[in-house]
Order: structure tokens, then sequence, then C-alpha cells
């Protein structure tokens, strides 16, 4: 697998040193907004540098592409890509609106090339914990989800450019939301009803928000509840779901967000109430975990 990256912030460099860990994931080119970005990293771990995205994009010894670029031009890299039938694997949100993440979409060729949103939480070990003991019927039929998630920022945050819609899409529920909105589709499935509130309560970044509330319906009435936040003073993960037979519970994700923890509890009304939780420490495996997962999807021609 032959990869030019495009963007060297910290995605970026997340990225390129999981490839490191991947024997058959080859970096060849690397290319930032700021060339020196680029260079350090491409010093870092041996590649190529290139002035301009384009070049990596239409380059016949690149056959993937990983962009890590704020979202006003994912559009534009993911269709050059895919379109010269590159394979992708492009950061979250995939685009900034429906319309971009279809323009998207309708450039992919499934005969010849896959495109990937990057949701690196599904691989996180507690995480895919929890769904291994949905999937195994531990917990029954599921009845609802709760997901909370949130930083508090850091000084000068209002003037990041996540603050501006018209390079980020939106506020927070575009940024660490995203997560949480596809952990609720992954957990419970499609929903046909939403509803909810943005709230700009305390960074000075209106029109986009620092808070958003989502309640999300399934078909057969399944609830997802959600809310995402910029004034989480202390940062938080926290995962919810409560089935028939009992719950999954998922704390933390590693640094600043606290140990991952894993637990599963039974409903047991008339039986001494026990809980198994495991705790998870150690190193971030999930960007390597999606990537091997991106990679056996292409070998082996599915979505």
């Amino acid at each position: 697998m032959r990869i030019g990256l495009i963007g060297a912030g910290l995605q970026g460099t997340r990225r390129a040193r999981s490839l490191r860990g991947i024997g058959d994931a080859q970096l060849v080119v690397v290319t930032d907004h700021y060339r020196e970005r680029a260079e350090l990293l491409a010093e870092e771990v041996g590649c190529e540098v290139v002035s301009d995205w384009n070049e990596i994009t239409a380059r016949s010894d690149v056959d993937t592409v990983i962009v890590c670029t704020p979202p006003d031009v994912h559009e534009s890299v993911c269709v050059s890509a895919l379109s010269q039938g590159k394979h992708v694997l492009c950061e979250k949100p995939l685009a900034r609106t429906p319309e971009e993440a279809l323009r998207i979409l309708e450039a992919a060729q499934p005969a010849t090339n896959r495109i990937k949103c990057g949701f690196n939480l599904r691989h996180h070990p507690g995480i895919a914990q929890a769904k291994q003991w949905l999937d195994s019927g531990a917990i029954g039929t599921p009845l609802f989800f709760r997901c909370r998630y949130g930083i508090g920022g850091r000084p000068g945050y209002e003037a990041d450019w996540r603050m501006k819609p018209e390079t980020s899409g939106g506020g927070q529920l575009m940024d660490q939301g995203m997560h949480a909105l596809d952990l609720a589709g992954w957990f419970l499935g499609e929903f046909r009803e939403v509803c909810g509130f943005g709230q700009t309560a305390y960074w000075d970044i209106a029109p986009v928000e620092d808070n958003s509330f989502c309640l999300l319906r399934t078909a057969t009435g399944q609830v997802a509840s959600i809310h995402v936040s910029w004034t989480q003073w202390k940062n938080l993960f926290s995962l919810e779901v409560f089935g028939a037979d009992g719950y999954v519970l998922v704390d933390g994700l590693g640094g600043s967000y606290g140990t991952e923890k894993a637990t599963l509890g039974k409903r047991t009304p008339l039986l001494p109430f026990r809980e198994e939780t495991i705790e998870f420490r150690g190193e971030d495996h999930s960007w390597i975990e999606e990537w091997k997962e991106f990679a056996s999807a292409i070998e082996e021609g599915r979505e």
C-alpha cells in the first residue's frame, strides 16, 4: 500500500506515525499548507515532500490517499483522488454539507477504489468490547443509547479554525459530535427522527455552537441521546447502552479522558448485583486498528 498524506498537522502526524507499525503500508509523500510542517514530518517518517496536494492525487506511485485537512477542502481533495483511481481515508467530518458528501461518494468507483471516513473511536478497545457484548446478545435487545463527549478548549480557542463555519461546516456537533453520531448509529442502526438544540453558551463563536443536544429515534422506537460540549471543563467520554437484559458502559478514552473502561452489567432483580469491568491501559492503537480495517476492505473488495 503506497500512501500519500495530505495534511501534516496533529491528525496527519498521528496517522503517519501509526503507519510505521504496519509492515505493508509505505508512506511515500506528504504535503501541507505549511511546507515546513510537512518537511518536519517527512524527516521523521522518511518520505518525500511536495507543495501541492494535486501532485499527490495525480501520482502513479500513490494508490491510497489520507486526507487530514480542515473540512473546507475535503470535497476537492477526495473527488480528485477518487476520480484518479485512488483509495481514500478522509478524516471526519467527511464534508461540510450533505451535498458535498454526496459528490464525494459519487466520485468513488466501486470496481476500483474505496472511500472511508475516519471514525477511530470504533476501534478503541473499550468501545469495541461494548459492541462485541451487544452483538453477542449479552444485554438483549438494545433499548436506548446515551453518549456524553466533551472538552474545555484552551485560551484563544475561539480563534481556532473549528470555530469558522466556512471552514468547519459547524461547531462542536461537526467536531466531536460526528464521533458520537457515528457510534449511535453503529450501536442502534438507522434513525428515522431527529431533534435537538445548539447552544452557544460560553465561547464567542456564534453562529456555531459550543454545545449540542440531540435526540434520535429509530423506526422501532429506540432512542439515542447525545450531548457534546466545548464547555466540559474536565474532559469526558461516556457511552451507555441499556438493553432488555442488561447494559454496557464505556468511560474514558485514555489520556486526559481517564483510563478507558468497559463494563457489562446484567438485569438481575432477585440476585446479588454484579458487574464485569475491563480496564484498558497503554498506548492508543485505534489508528492502527482502523487502518487495518480499511486495508482489509480494500483487499476484500467490500465496503
